[in-house]
């Protein structure tokens, strides 16, 4: 490999990690606002899932590009106070509310809200799980208890929230304590993920 490929993979490695760094950074910003506003939350999505995989294996965690927040409907504005105080824009689109970062103005890369307690989508089999059913993690915030989780994945169901569910399969942190928990009709969406990593 010539000099210049190597300069371009170092670079592009370390495009990467600055990349992680801001989304850690925009997601301890957040919840700090939110804690210093007394508005309760849970931080859901790839972080959850990060932050429960991280506990069995660090080294089987995967980056996520944003911050997804379950919340009530009804603090938004405490919520939008808190963040907008941030330098954030807020959006109001079909399905989700989200905050723009100012130093990364992508929708992409932005803070997502969801309504704890409601149907994300009227075609999913359950609703948002509830903000009762956060616990705080020794890293700062408040996070999606991993049971809730699992079962918010399901729901969802996406390409991604299925790569999540097998993540979490790999490193064990889906027992049957959390299966017991889980409702009888997403039993067999995990099985399908299951027979999927049998099947590598």
């Amino acid at each position: 490999m010539g000099y210049n490929a190597v300069m371009a993979d170092v670079l592009s490695y370390r495009a990467y990690v600055m990349a992680m760094e801001r989304v850690e950074q925009r997601l301890r910003k957040v919840t700090a606002a939110l804690d210093a506003a007394g508005v309760r939350y849970a931080v859901i999505g790839g972080n959850a899932v990060a932050v429960w995989v991280s506990k069995a294996d660090p080294a089987a965690t995967r980056t996520t590009k944003d911050v997804d927040l379950l919340v009530n409907q009804t603090d938004l504005p405490q919520i939008r106070t808190a963040i907008e105080g941030l330098g954030f824009q807020y959006q109001d689109l079909r399905r989700i509310s989200l905050f723009i970062d100012p130093d990364e103005p992508s929708r992409m890369s932005g803070v997502h809200l969801i309504w704890a307690g409601k149907k994300v989508r009227p075609s999913y089999l359950h609703e948002a799980p509830t903000i009762d059913e956060a616990v705080f993690d020794p890293e700062g915030f408040w996070v999606l208890d991993l049971a809730a989780l699992v079962r918010m994945k399901l729901t969802s169901f996406r390409d991604m929230d299925r790569v999540h569910i097998a993540d979490l399969l790999r490193v064990g942190m889906i027992d049957d304590a959390v299966l017991r928990l889980l409702p009888i009709d997403l039993h067999e969406r995990l099985d399908s993920i299951k027979q999927s990593i049998d099947d590598v």
